[in-house]
């Protein structure tokens, strides 16, 4: 038997998890590799899978999930024909070469399975990650058009811990003079009712109005929430949900497809969207799963790329992998949390789906901000389709850190990135930026500064 034989006759769940790069969540649920030699031997074996064996080996059996029959049933067979010959190695090196394009990508998407682009994930380093993700391009719409090459959208986040309009305005005010919001201005309640949610939805889409902000709003609530605020009246433009990667995983969170289809057809039915109709928007995590006692012993990694499928049947407007959220139980340190954060970014866009990354830590966590100035780099020279604005970078109500309004000033100016197309004109308009896409001293010719008390409480 050779070196790797060993590995090479494990199952598809135990190998992806002994190949996976390390990660504090897969030592807690007893998956990952004892040693790195344990590890860099699966991750060879792994690299000699057909990739046709993952169509006829689920890490999730089909008859137990819903996830798995969505994933088998919906697979495109046709798009699969170009690299159904391959194996996970001949994948990843065909992904690296130049004959490999924008267009090869996106007409592959849908061949493409989670557990295929969690695999190939696992033998990339993190070069392979960013270079392969920056060929992919995932385009979306609603008001603005996000995810266009040579943009960089931005979700203002302007939580406030007991909801108070005024708190969330001023914060708000402060985003879109730095020239956030363009992915959308979304709040996470502090209060999770029908009421509250509907006069947050109010406040949004009165000041969207007034100012004629080519953007959309959206309460993070619970998907039923949002459909019973909808019924109510409420000016609803995205539905929102956290998802993940299993059946049972999505039950902890109270959701299935059947009620996200439900979701999904009652808010197209709005018919809010100017320039489109992807009105979802979905939130992730590694560790999302295990936290749950969901993970029917399969690695985080691949369970997140599971998820994708579910917002991929959506055609969402915005996913967000909330990558460093849940703690240092599931990722440990800075470390981790830059791997992860990039896994999750390729493997969302290799799959076809508008990938936005938070890239925050907790404060318990061994991470600090510069680990997350490095992410932020990496991730705009990735192509990453959005990131978060929190004023400060200190989310006082979630209790987490993330990226500031300057750090998205900084990412563009670096980059020479712009805001989504429509939301840059409206800068411009209001002499927040400069054609060219540079913000601009604040003047008097500002015009959202002309606000004045008006946001009762």
């Amino acid at each position: 038997m050779s070196v790797i034989g060993a590995y090479a006759t494990m199952g598809l769940r135990e190998l992806l998890a002994k190949a996976s790069p390390p990660r504090s969540g897969d030592t807690l649920a007893g998956l990952a590799a004892a040693s790195e030699e344990e590890r860099v031997r699966a991750q060879m074996a792994l690299a000699d899978v057909p990739l046709s064996r993952f169509l006829n080996e689920c890490v999730v059996p089909y008859e137990q999930d819903e996830i798995t029959r969505l994933i088998i049933d919906g697979h495109d067979k046709k798009a699969f024909a170009a690299i159904a010959g391959f194996s996970v190695g001949e994948f990843r090196d065909w992904l690296l070469t130049d004959e490999v394009t924008t267009a090869t990508l996106t007409e592959l998407a849908c061949g493409i399975t989670p557990e295929m682009a969690a695999a190939v994930s696992k033998l990339m380093g993190i070069q392979d990650l960013i270079l392969v993700a920056s060929k992919c391009s995932v385009t979306t719409s609603f008001r603005n058009t996000i995810g266009l090459p040579g943009t960089l959208s931005v979700r203002l986040q302007p939580n406030h811990p007991t909801d108070d309009l005024r708190g969330i305005a001023a914060s708000t005010l402060d985003g879109l003079c730095y020239g956030c919001g363009d992915a959308v201005i979304g709040i996470n309640p502090a209060t999770d009712n029908v009421e509250n949610i509907s006069r947050l939805l109010q406040m949004l889409d009165d000041l969207i109005e007034r100012y004629r902000i080519p953007t959309q709003s959206c309460v993070l609530t619970h998907v039923t929430t949002t459909m019973e605020a909808m019924k109510k009246g409420a000016p609803v433009d995205l539905c929102f949900q956290s998802i993940a990667g299993t059946e049972k995983a999505n039950a902890s969170f109270g959701v299935n497809l059947g009620l996200l289809q439900e979701a999904h057809e009652a808010t197209l039915a709005l018919g809010r969207g100017t320039l489109g109709n992807n009105v979802m928007y979905f939130e992730t995590g590694q560790g999302s799963a295990l936290s749950a006692n969901g993970h029917s012993g399969v690695d985080q990694q691949t369970l997140e790329a599971r998820a994708y499928a579910v917002a991929r049947k959506f055609k969402p407007l915005l996913v967000n992998t909330v990558v460093g959220f849940i703690g240092p139980e599931y990722l440990y340190n800075g470390k981790q949390i830059i791997r992860a954060g990039l896994e999750d970014h390729f493997c969302g866009k290799l799959l076809g789906v508008p990938m936005g990354v938070d890239v925050c830590y907790t404060n318990h966590a061994e991470a600090d901000q510069d680990d997350m100035d490095v992410l932020l780099t990496l991730l705009g020279n990735a192509g990453c389709n959005f990131i978060m604005g929190v004023p400060g970078a200190d989310d006082i109500m979630l209790n987490y850190q993330s990226t500031s309004f300057h750090d998205a000033a900084y990412i563009r100016k670096l980059l020479g990135l712009t805001p989504a197309p429509e939301f840059q004109t409206w800068l411009e308009s209001m002499s927040i930026h400069d054609n060219q896409g540079r913000l601009l001293p604040v003047s008097s010719k500002n015009r959202l500064l002309d606000i004045k008390g008006e946001v009762s409480r």
